[in-house]
Parts: C-alpha cells; sequence; structure tokens
C-alpha cells in the first residue's frame, strides 16, 4: 500500500486536489484504489487455482442489472488454451510470461433458456439484451480488478480479445448469446506498477449539469503525459490511434451469435 495519504494520491493521478474528508485521508482501501495501476510485468510463479476461484466468487458479488445475473468468468490455465489465446492477443507482447488468464463473458444466453424452460416469451431481442449483458461483464471485470490487486496480485485488462471474436468464440466453445467483453492476464507483479495520471477531476465530474471539455483542458492535461504517449501528448496520441478503422466487423459477430442491436 502506497505511503501517500488519499488527496496526494488524488493530486499526484488528476493534477488537482480534491476535497478530500480527513476521516478519508488514511483509509487504506481507498488508498490502494488510489494508488493502483495496471500490471504488464509478471513472475513465472503460477497462481493458485483456489485464488481465482475465490476471486471470480468476489467479482460475482458485484451488482446486476435486475438482477439478472447476465455475466460469466471463464478460468484459462490450459496450456494449449492459454498458447491459443495469447497468439490471438499477441499485440500485447507483454502477456507471454503470463501463467493464467482469465475471460469476463457476457452472457445472455441463460436468460433466454430460462425464458424457454418456464414457458415465457422473450419480448426484449433488442441493443438492450446486449447492453445488459456488456455492463454486468464490465462491473464484474471491476470488481475481479480490485479484488485481486487487494491480494497482491497484478493484472490488466485486454480489450484486444475483441479483434478476434470468430477465433475466440471458437476455441473457447462459447455458444450463441455469449461473447467476451475482456481479457485479463493475472500474476504475481515482476514490478509495482506506476500510477497512470488521468484527466482532471474538475473536467470529468459534473455537479447537476455536464459541461464540455475544452482544447485549453487537453493541453493542460497532455503537459502531465508527455513521458506516456512518445512525447507528442495524451490527446494526439488517442486521436492517431483512432483515426484507423477498429473492429468494424463487431456488430456482423454479435449477430451472427444471435443478438438483434435494433
Amino acid at each position: 500500500m502506497s505511503e501517500l495519504s488519499l488527496d496526494q494520491l488524488f493530486t499526484q493521478r488528476f493534477g488537482e486536489t480534491p476535497s478530500v474528508p480527513k476521516a478519508l485521508s488514511a483509509n487504506s482501501a481507498l488508498q490502494r484504489i488510489a494508488s493502483r495501476g495496471s500490471c504488464r510485468r509478471f513472475t513465472s510463479q503460477p497462481v493458485d487455482p483456489a485464488m481465482l476461484e475465490a476471486l471470480c466468487a468476489a467479482a460475482l458479488c458485484a451488482p446486476s442489472k435486475s438482477d439478472l445475473q447476465q455475466r460469466d468468468i471463464l478460468i484459462v490455465t490450459d496450456p494449449l488454451l492459454l498458447q491459443n489465446l495469447k497468439s490471438q492477443l499477441s499485440a500485447q507482447h507483454w502477456i507471454e510470461n503470463t501463467p493464467a488468464m482469465v475471460v469476463f463473458l457476457a452472457n445472455n444466453r441463460r436468460q433466454r433458456q430460462m425464458q424457454s424452460w418456464h414457458n415465457q416469451p422473450f419480448p426484449n431481442d433488442h441493443l438492450d439484451a446486449f447492453f445488459n449483458a456488456s455492463v454486468d461483464a464490465g462491473i464484474a471485470l471491476a470488481f475481479f480488478m480490485a479484488a485481486a490487486e487487494m491480494t497482491g496480485l497484478g493484472c490488466c485488462p485486454i480489450s484486444t480479445i475483441r479483434n478476434h471474436m470468430s477465433e475466440v468464440q471458437r476455441f473457447l466453445r462459447l455458444p450463441d448469446h455469449v461473447f467476451p467483453i475482456a481479457g485479463m492476464a493475472i500474476g504475481h507483479p515482476a514490478q509495482p506498477p506506476t500510477i497512470s495520471a488521468r484527466l482532471q477531476l474538475s473536467k470529468t465530474v459534473h455537479l447537476n449539469q455536464f459541461s464540455d471539455v475544452t482544447p485549453q483542458d487537453l493541453h493542460s492535461y497532455d503537459e502531465r503525459r508527455l513521458d506516456g504517449a512518445d512525447g507528442k501528448g495524451w490527446s494526439a496520441d488517442k486521436a492517431e490511434m483512432y483515426a484507423f478503422p477498429q473492429r468494424v466487423d463487431f456488430a456482423d459477430f454479435i449477430r451472427s451469435i444471435g443478438f438483434s442491436l435494433d
């Protein structure tokens, strides 16, 4: 856990100091959250399978839309499956030595099965069905990550899995209406993660009404992020990244596994 107080950690993260009640300044749980960072270097030490199962249990304690529980977690430790998964995510070269991975699944299949088993119609076959399951899985991912880091493990979510949906569906044997929203590398950290600066709180936390960011706001943030974006600034780096088509076949895949996105 960081030796810095919560307000010091927030200042380091956001470049400005929010109002932190004195009662929270030394709160260890919040300090852990405020000092977290993604881990991209792991030791060769394997992760105890019982630990992975316990972390999944903690993740599935997360809230779920209308208690529908449309999220599952797939632990990948089998050497062949793990290598297949890593080969699809080779753009993240740092995962090569990751001892285990987990895949967070949006699962709308179970709800459809329940409708059938209870002789009920399924009138909600539209975009919301896809969205609800996706959000449920995303919330579970966040809970898993927080739980893992509290135990001293390191992890990093990987969205690149959505670049290879058909291949991943095939070798993980995922049925219709079940799809991955992200993978996650997990293991024992080889080095402490670093704190990544975030956009200013004053520009991303809105009180009563929304206010837009300005070019000047982004310039101020870019100045704090130059070291992490090859010297060109965060906004320029992300603008260049998103100037190329990405996942243009994603909607086609989602429809191919039975979803209507209307």
